[in-house]
């Protein structure tokens, strides 16, 4: 089977743009393809990918689970369990391993949260 050559044919709308348009078109309509996925990142997470954010940052598996359960009791799992540990640790002064081992030993769960819900 061949293929019709229609090349000529599709196009015919873009052919009167300048290079500058073109780059300006392919960008906006990336966009218009990215942003509804990164929208969906935003707003959905689970438990599973928590922990696997979690343990990408280096902490320990055995911690993880306390860490998103912690989040899911306190509602900052829309923050993201990394994120929570990761402001933790700077807030505080420490690594991000520390940061999770005190949040898994249900420390500084009080920081954390007024952290996100004071509006910093």
């Amino acid at each position: 089977m061949k293929r019709a050559d229609d090349f000529a044919e599709r196009r015919k709308h873009l052919a009167s743009l300048s290079d500058q348009e073109l780059y300006e078109r392919f960008w906006s309509l990336t966009e218009q393809v990215v942003d509804p996925l990164l929208e969906l990142g935003r707003k959905n997470t689970s438990p599973s990918i928590e922990r696997a954010v979690l343990l990408r940052m280096g902490i320990s598996s055995l911690d993880t689970q306390p860490i998103v359960q912690g989040c899911m009791d306190r509602g900052l799992m829309g923050k993201g369990a990394g994120h929570v540990v990761f402001r933790l640790s700077q807030e505080s002064g420490i690594s991000i391993k520390e940061a999770g081992t005190m949040l898994a030993s249900g420390k500084g769960w009080d920081q954390v949260t007024a952290l996100f819900k004071g509006g910093k």
